[in-house]
């Protein structure tokens, strides 16, 4: 199974800790829209909360690219607060692991 695939079956089950799981101990992720960043724990309590809150939806993820060193995903996200937005999330890999995801969002919808 690759990275992408058990990324997809965790965000299919809503089961957080096994997206968590690939995040590398260094893991670090930069918010599109501050270019601030958080770090392997903060990021795991907001995809506990995100997965555990049924307004937030996934859709139409797919693979762009991925190899032994960056991972590229495409996906349409719903927000709790109605807004939809297309995602480009660029996920740099060591050790089989995500250290570090960047990611790119188009507002679709208000």
């Amino acid at each position: 199974m690759t990275l992408y695939d058990t990324m997809a079956k965790a965000l299919d089950q809503r089961d957080a800790s096994m997206y968590t799981d690939l995040f590398h101990g260094d893991y670090k992720f930069v918010r599109h829209q501050t270019g601030t960043s958080m770090d392997r724990e903060q990021m795991i309590e907001m995809m506990e909360m995100m997965m555990a809150n049924e307004k937030v939806v996934v859709r139409d993820a797919r693979c762009v690219y991925e190899n032994d060193e960056i991972l590229v995903e495409h996906s349409i996200m719903d927000f709790p607060d109605g807004t939809t937005e297309a995602v480009m999330s660029v996920h740099i890999l060591k050790d089989g692991l995500i250290i570090r995801t960047e990611t790119g969002a188009t507002l679709i919808s208000k």
